[in-house]
This record gives structure tokens, C-alpha cells and sequence, in this order.
């Protein structure tokens, strides 16, 4: 007799082969395809940036691009409202996709989608490096119309002359772009004598006693001859930033300590190994003392909108001693390094303990290390590691698990208990990640292991880029077995941690959430998922 019941199933099927509402992923295997609204959010928290391991910088950038414009195509003042809430939230690592998906809805085919994203320019767009990044996406979409030319124009008119001095002499071109060629672009016009001064030294290098005194201060540190003493008494005068300073006076003591004082929290932590190079951050000074006090200030951390994972990068970075590029090398400060460490979980939204048995496990596979998160010199494995020690930290019952389609040292099937949590520093633990044996990538293997050794588990919280294919089941079909035979009503998290249209949660399924990696307020909604809320 033929038995139907061995090729075909409701319940057990191998992940290459597709269970309802499945679509095929990247890696050969099938998962849920996400929204368009839930991959808006991911592009907008983890961009497209040095792509995937199936998918490259391009191809993925396409991808989200066409789900970003659907977003704006069905409802406008959503998507809009969407990008200005995940970019003021401080919610995303970097502000790039922010921007390029404000150009695409500035571009839009509606009339009122094109003024509400035109509107939130200057809430976007808050430095100059970001107004240049948007001039040079947007042209690509469009050409300098009249609301465009008044929107770039009116981020000129409305900030305070002081604050836009700042931004010309702090940010005075990026990517091809200057201040000159917007103001030429836009042709803003102003009654104010100092900001009508302001524009003329910009467009034509013409500095009049109008000028604001910071401009004076910059001019004055460009001439030659000019010493230490000097510009460092510019910088506590007029608040000069590092960038405005010719690079001879940045080896100087004095510079670097006056700068120290003034430095805003997201370049004093950008500047750590050049500061302790040139000597001014060691152990027991007055500069070490200060940054280890500015890092341990959660409303200063939260208020300049540091990202945890710019925290995570600085600490990898300092810990190690050189730059990831050139020769500048440094002995890092210990203070400064656990200062660090404490700093990156005080940048997440402080999250009250569930108090449930949580299983962390982190998708080790091949196409985990492959590709970075939002840009930066992390892999998803590596970034998969700090997330699960921000949950670790918070909650007093889990167990950290790598999972991949090899098997470990013990010939365990594909997945090992890890040896890592909050006690141990946050670089080191990211970087035991490096040493598990990697393969293909199997995501009900949490569920399957709890099951066999009877771990009563409430929730699996999986950090994946969910391009599973190797199983003998789906995550979903584990999942369910699990709760079936444990009586155990457990929940799953997917963290998602490259920006593809993928995910092993089933959407609907009320006990399964997929939430986006990095994103800020990804700890608070797990926690709230977990209780219920």
C-alpha cells in the first residue's frame, strides 16, 4: 500500500519543501513572507548596507526600496509618519535609510505624500551630513522643483543663526555636496544681518563683522602659525568641533583636552582611540574621569540619541587597540572599557524581568557570518550575540544556545549550549560566537533540543536572518510538537537581523512575534509579548 500520510503532511514536512502560507526564501528552504509595513521597519532600523549572505547590497536595496514605495503608494502619511517616528526614536543605528526613504516618499506620485515628506525635513535631516545625503537621494528620484528648492530653503531660515554656523563649519561637505551648492540650489532669502552674513561666507567666502563669532573663531584657527594654546582657547570660547580644526592641531594636548569638555556624547565615543593616543585619556586623568561620567549618564546617552550598537562598535574598536583602518593604535583604558560595556545596555529602553524560562538562541550558520548589520563592521552572529545578552541581562531564567546544521565538538546534532552571558564583557562574548562550528542553517533545532532533553522552556527568543532550509521540520511544525507534548503554552520570537521580506514566526499565530534586531525598543517589546501585554 502507498503511504500518502509519508508524502504529503500537515504537521512534519522538511523546510525545503513549502507548508502553507510559506513562500520560498533566499537559501533554497521556505518561511513566512513579512509585510510591507514590517520590512519598512526593518529597512528603516537595519538597511541594506553590504547585503546579505544570499543577497547582495544591491539586489537587497532593490528589494526594499519597491516594499518602502508600496508602503507609500497605499498610505502616505503612514510611511511618512513611520520614518519620522523610528528616526527621532534614536531607534536605528544608522540615519541613512531614514533618509533615502524620505526621498522616496518626497518623490511620491501623490501631491499630499510628497508636502508631508517635504514637512519633515528638518526632523529628519537634523545635521548637515544628513541634509547632503538626502539632496543626493532625492536627486535621483526627481528634479529641484519649487516645494523641494522651499523645503531645503526653509532647513536654512529656521534654525538658529549660532546652531547653523555650526553646521557650516562642522559638516562643510560630504559625498560631493556643500552647503554652497544647496543655498545656490534653494536661493533662501533672510532680513537677519548675521544669517545674511552667514550665507555670504558660505557661497562666497566673504566674512564680514556680521558673521557669527563662530565663524570668526574658524577662521581664525585656518592661518597659519596658529599654536595649541590658541585654538584650544577657541574651542572653549566658541565651542569649536574637532572637524573645524586644521588635522596639524588635533596631535596637540591642549586642543584635545579643551575639545574633551565640549565634545557631544556621539564623537567623544567615535574619538576614544585617537584621544588616548594623543595622551589625554589614561588612567587617573581628569579625561578619563569625564567620558567614564558622560557614559554612565542614561539621559545624556538617551538624549543624544546614541545607538547601542555605535556603543558596541566603539568598545569592540577601543577594546582592541588600533583602528579598523590605518596605523593609529592605542593601550585602552580599563575604565573606559567597562564604561563601555555598562554603557551599551544603558542605551535600550529600561525593560522590567519577565520571569519566564527563556531559551536565547542564536542562528550561528554560515549565512550569519556573512554581510554586517546596518553597515557596520558586525555580522549578524556577532550582532545576534549582543542582542540576546541585552535580554540575558535583564531576565534571571534563560539558557544561550547556538544552533547551525553542523554538529559540535560532541557530535551533538547542530546546536550548543553557550557559555556566555551579562557577566562576561560584552566584546568577548560577541567574539566566542567566531569559534562554533558553522554550517547549514536549521531554525526548529531550539525547539527539537529543548523537546529531547525536557527543557521546560515558556518562550524561544531566535535570533536569525531566518534563510532556514535544512531541517526535517519547520520551526513552526517544531514549535507546535513542543507544545503538544509538553502542555507548555510556549511563545516564539523571531529577531530578525538582515532587512530581507523573511520570517520563520507565522503571522497568524498569536503566540509568535517577529521583532527587528537592534531596534531599540525590540528588548521592551519582548518583554511585553512575554507577559501577555
Amino acid at each position: 500500500m502507498l503511504n500518502y500520510g509519508k508524502l504529503f503532511s500537515l504537521r512534519r514536512n522538511p523546510q525545503s519543501e513549502p507548508i502553507p502560507r510559506t513562500v520560498p526564501n533566499s537559501a533554497g528552504g521556505h518561511a513566512f513572507a513579512i509585510s510591507d509595513w514590517a520590512r519598512l521597519d526593518r529597512f528603516l532600523v537595519l538597511g541594506s548596507e553590504g547585503g546579505s549572505y544570499y543577497a547582495g547590497e544591491r539586489t537587497l536595496t532593490r528589494e526594499n526600496a519597491a516594499a518602502v514605495m508600496r508602503c507609500i503608494a497605499q498610505d502616505g502619511a503612514r510611511a511618512v509618519a513611520t520614518i519620522v517616528a523610528v528616526s527621532e526614536a534614536g531607534r536605528a543605528p544608522k540615519q541613512d535609510p531614514a533618509i533615502f526613504a524620505l526621498a522616496l516618499a518626497a518623490s511620491a506620485d501623490s501631491e499630499a505624500t510628497r508636502r508631508l515628506a517635504l514637512a519633515a525635513l528638518p526632523r529628519i535631516c537634523r545635521t548637515g551630513t544628513h541634509l547632503f545625503q538626502f539632496a543626493d537621494a532625492v536627486e535621483a528620484m526627481r528634479g529641484w522643483g519649487r516645494g523641494l528648492r522651499r523645503a531645503v530653503g526653509d532647513w536654512y531660515r529656521a534654525r538658529p543663526v549660532e546652531a547653523l554656523a555650526y553646521q557650516a563649519v562642522k559638516y562643510r561637505q560630504r559625498g560631493g555636496w556643500s552647503h554652497r551648492d544647496l543655498l545656490r540650489l534653494a536661493h533662501p532669502e533672510t532680513d537677519e544681518p548675521a544669517r545674511k552674513a552667514l550665507f555670504d561666507w558660505i557661497c562666497r567666502g566673504t566674512l564680514s563683522e556680521e558673521a557669527p563669532a563662530l565663524v570668526h573663531a574658524f577662521a581664525a584657527v585656518q592661518s597659519e602659525g596658529v599654536d595649541g594654546a590658541f585654538a584650544a582657547a577657541q574651542v572653549r570660547s566658541h565651542g569649536l568641533p574637532w572637524e573645524a580644526l586644521p588635522t596639524g592641531l588635533l596631535t596637540s594636548r591642549a586642543v584635545n583636552e579643551a575639545l574633551i569638555e565640549r565634545m557631544p556624547v556621539g564623537a567623544l565615543v567615535r574619538q576614544l582611540g585617537r584621544l588616548t593616543a594623543a595622551g589625554v585619556l589614561a588612567p587617573f586623568t581628569a579625561g578619563t574621569e569625564h567620558v567614564v561620567s558622560v557614559l554612565a549618564d542614561r539621559e545624556r546617552l538617551l538624549k543624544a540619541r546614541l545607538h547601542p550598537m555605535a556603543l558596541l562598535i566603539a568598545l569592540k574598536t577601543y577594546a582592541s587597540g588600533h583602528g579598523q583602518r590605518g596605523r593609529l593604535s592605542w593601550e585602552p583604558v580599563g575604565a573606559i572599557v567597562e564604561a563601555l560595556n555598562a554603557a551599551f545596555y544603558t542605551a535600550f529602553a529600561a525593560v522590567e524581568p519577565t520571569g519566564q524560562r527563556l531559551v536565547l538562541a542564536l542562528d550561528v550558520s554560515s549565512s550569519m557570518g556573512m554581510g554586517s548589520v546596518a553597515g557596520s563592521a558586525l555580522t549578524p552572529r556577532e550582532a545576534a550575540a549582543a542582542m540576546a545578552l541585552v535580554t540575558a541581562a535583564t531576565e534571571e531564567r534563560w539558557q544561550v544556545v547556538g544552533f547551525t546544521g553542523a554538529r559540535d565538538r560532541n557530535r551533538n546534532e547542530g546546536l550548543t549550549p553557550l557559555p556566555i552571558g551579562p557577566s562576561m564583557r560584552l566584546d568577548q562574548a560577541v567574539a566566542a560566537t567566531a569559534d562554533l562550528p558553522f554550517g547549514s542553517t536549521d531554525c526548529s533545532l531550539p525547539m527539537r533540543w529543548a523537546l529531547e532533553r525536557g527543557v521546560k522552556a515558556d518562550a524561544f527568543v531566535i535570533y536569525t536572518d531566518s534563510e532556514t532550509w535544512a531541517g526535517p521540520v519547520h520551526p513552526v511544525e517544531a514549535l507546535r510538537q513542543y507544545r503538544e507534548r509538553t502542555g507548555i503554552a510556549a511563545k516564539l520570537v523571531v529577531v530578525g537581523l538582515v532587512s530581507n521580506g523573511f520570517s520563520i514566526a507565522d503571522p497568524e499565530d498569536a503566540g509568535m512575534l517577529d521583532v527587528v534586531g537592534f531596534d531599540t525598543a525590540a528588548p521592551a517589546l519582548i518583554a511585553d509579548f512575554l507577559r501577555g501585554g
